[in-house]
């Protein structure tokens, strides 16, 4: 029976010192690391772990870290890998961020002292309602706080810190694995599967309590080219055809049901998320997401089909249509590996929290991994509000999810 009773919890302490490196990543870039101080963060988790007692860990020069935790058992037990990201979103600053803990929280509105236009309300912050007692960290309100995903991060390193301290808990090889760039959708792509080498992972990057998310959207990005007429504004008529003017009637045309702020649980959407350009050409960049591939592929044919009717009234205009695949439903491959839910659904009963499977609006490193050749789902991290200045995320709900790890190790164990 694992006991927790008198464990001395890290994962507070980690994350307070976590959070307060910036790592902020940069979609602009286009090295790995896209920013050189996501190293930082790296270069302390590893020396972390080889103070823990994980002496093969490693940043590697692409700032992945690696790091295993040998097995303790004579059984053959798959090899299991745990994998967060240490960057934070462009979309808020990482710099100078200054964490604060309410202790003992007692319901209501929590008022940010540095920008006290902050407020988590209680009336919008739904799972406010479950940290009654808990104590949440936020922060100062002019920064986002980083639990998205540096809870996950500090929850993996105190759950092999208990492993390490704990030798009578018997476990397969464990893997730990750290990436960058996971926020600007590269968190995966210099990772080493061979050096790796683990039959199954999991993320710890999602958000509520007891949530175990086995279903991600499919994702691709649409970039369309409009090509203008430009002419002399003086000597325009029946001449220029305007290329910023054709592009905002396309996005015009979108569905007012099918965009991201009109849909919620598994309704798809198509998402302009960035425009440049001037009269003589214009790009604009699309997200496409769908739970389910075929419907993914049918918003993408609507998207075209808008943009042919809307050029087709400018007779000398014209446009290119380029899809990139981003990442698919890592459902399609869970489901052939069911033991890989089984087994985390057990894990969260054993630490006294009710499972919920979910499904994600997004994506996460798993996506990715679990089309490499890794069946990857994600757990919850406890963080909520991510990317933005009202982050915040409970001590208590990291530790669950602590244990939710142990656990974890100790089933596949338990039922190889």
């Amino acid at each position: 029976m694992i006991n927790f009773n008198s464990y001395n919890y890290t994962v507070t302490e980690r994350f307070l010192r976590y959070v307060k490196i910036d790592t902020q990543s940069d979609p602009e870039s286009i090295t790995t690391p896209s920013t050189e101080k996501q190293k930082n963060l790296g270069k302390l988790l590893a020396e972390e772990l080889k103070q823990i007692g994980l002496t093969d860990a490693h940043l590697d020069e692409h700032s992945y870290v690696y790091a295993t935790l040998p097995a303790n058992t004579t059984k053959n037990v798959p090899v299991i890998c745990f994998c967060s990201h240490m960057d934070t979103s462009p979309d808020c600053s990482g710099a100078k961020v200054n964490p604060i803990v309410h202790k003992n929280y007692t319901g209501g509105d929590i008022v940010l002292p540095n920008d006290t236009t902050q407020v988590i309300k209680f009336s919008e912050h739904v799972d406010l309602k479950n940290q009654l007692g808990n104590d949440i960290i936020t922060t100062d309100g002019t920064t986002l706080l980083g639990a998205d995903n540096k809870a996950g991060v500090a929850e993996i390193m105190d759950a092999v810190n208990y492993l390490i301290t704990h030798p009578e808990i018997k476990h397969g090889a464990i893997k730990v694995l750290f990436t960058p760039d996971e926020e600007i959708g590269r968190g995966v792509d210099k990772v080493n599967i061979k050096k790796l080498a683990a039959d199954f992972a999991y993320t710890m990057d999602g958000e509520t309590l007891g949530h175990i998310e086995n279903e991600t959207f499919s994702a691709d990005g649409v970039t369309i080219t409009i090509k203008g007429v430009p002419t002399h504004p003086g000597f325009a008529k029946d001449k220029m055809q305007h290329a910023i003017k054709i592009a905002a009637e396309i996005i015009a045309n979108i569905p007012k049901d099918k965009t991201p702020e009109t849909t919620e649980q598994k309704q798809p959407f198509m998402h302009p998320t960035a425009i440049n350009g001037g009269l003589e050409q214009v790009v604009i960049k699309f997200i496409i997401r769908a739970f389910d591939t075929p419907t993914l592929h049918a918003l993408e044919a609507e998207l075209k089909q808008i943009t042919e009717k809307v050029i087709a009234k400018y007779n000398k205009c014209s446009f290119t249509f380029d899809v990139q695949e981003q990442y698919r439903n890592f459902r399609e491959v869970l489901d052939k590996h069911p033991q890989i839910i089984e087994h985390a659904v057990e894990a969260v009963k054993r630490t006294g929290v009710t499972p919920v499977l979910s499904s994600i609006r997004g994506g996460t490193d798993g996506s990715r991994l679990s089309f490499m050749g890794l069946p990857c789902p994600n757990i919850f991290a406890g963080e909520h509000a991510f990317h933005s200045k009202q982050e915040w995320v409970s001590i208590q709900d990291m530790q669950k999810a602590v244990e939710t790890i142990v656990h974890l190790t100790s089933i596949w164990e338990e039922r190889s």
